[in-house]
């Protein structure tokens, strides 16, 4: 069972190798990585400085395991970017809205990955009967979760890494209904919607919203099989806001 104390330690003993007492050699690596880029393909940054237009909106963990562009094989550009402690998206978080509203609204992304992890951090902490401190009203997202969850999740009792993996996963879910949940992706889908049954070209319904989980130990992203059809119709008559 992981600890904040263990995660830190384990932190100073992978990074001990290499951190230095300036930053120094990063900017080496930034200057290396500019000349290889360019080798690659000249026109790489002068497309970036033209603005961006990248059709995905991600969300998840601050872990430095888990960076969005490699494990979805992207490159600069092609996805925007939210992480946060837990991969959350509290519905009263006006950093999150504000990332959300400038994805959908402004950069007209069509889809949303709402992605988390195992042996994820946050998670564990949620699942100790511990007041961590300022962090404790982030957290408490999570063990609303819980809560939510409780009787799948009391088959888990006595199962730590079980139960731990199964909240991840729950987490996720109920973080990608809370997109749902907003005005932003509610207006966006109704007008997509409208263009679908109007016959323009190529038109679908957007944003899109998925719910992925990525294994460190493993490198593999997967989509979690859940049907947000079904808990959406079920639940319209609480939180939809735009009628047709």
């Amino acid at each position: 069972q992981s600890t904040w104390g263990e995660m830190r330690a384990l932190t100073r003993r992978l990074t001990t190798r290499s951190v230095l007492d300036n930053i120094d050699h990063l900017l080496e690596n930034n200057v290396n990585w500019v000349k290889r880029m360019q080798s690659e393909d000249k026109n790489f940054f002068s497309r970036l400085g033209r603005g961006q237009r990248p059709p995905y909106l991600y969300i998840g963990c601050s872990d430095s395991r888990v960076p969005a562009n490699q494990i979805l094989g992207l490159e600069p550009g092609e996805v925007f970017v939210h992480r946060n402690v837990g991969n959350l998206m509290p519905v009263s978080d006006l950093n999150s809205l504000s990332v959300l509203e400038y994805a959908v609204d402004m950069l007209d992304v069509k889809h949303i990955m709402v992605t988390g992890h195992y042996d994820c951090g946050a998670v564990h902490a949620s699942l100790q009967c511990k007041d961590k401190g300022l962090i404790e009203c982030w957290l408490r997202n999570i063990r609303d979760v819980h809560r939510l969850h409780a009787q799948e999740l009391s088959l888990f009792a006595g199962h730590h890494q079980q139960l731990a993996r199964r909240l991840v996963e729950l987490n996720v879910v109920e973080q990608c209904l809370n997109l749902y949940k907003t005005g932003v992706v509610q207006r966006k889908r109704m007008l997509t919607h409208k263009d679908k049954v109007s016959g323009v070209p190529g038109a679908f319904v957007y944003p899109r919203i998925h719910a992925l989980v990525f294994d460190p130990s493993e490198g593999v992203l997967r989509k979690l099989p859940i049907d947000f059809k079904q808990q959406l119709q079920e639940y319209a008559h609480i939180y939809n806001l735009i009628r047709e």
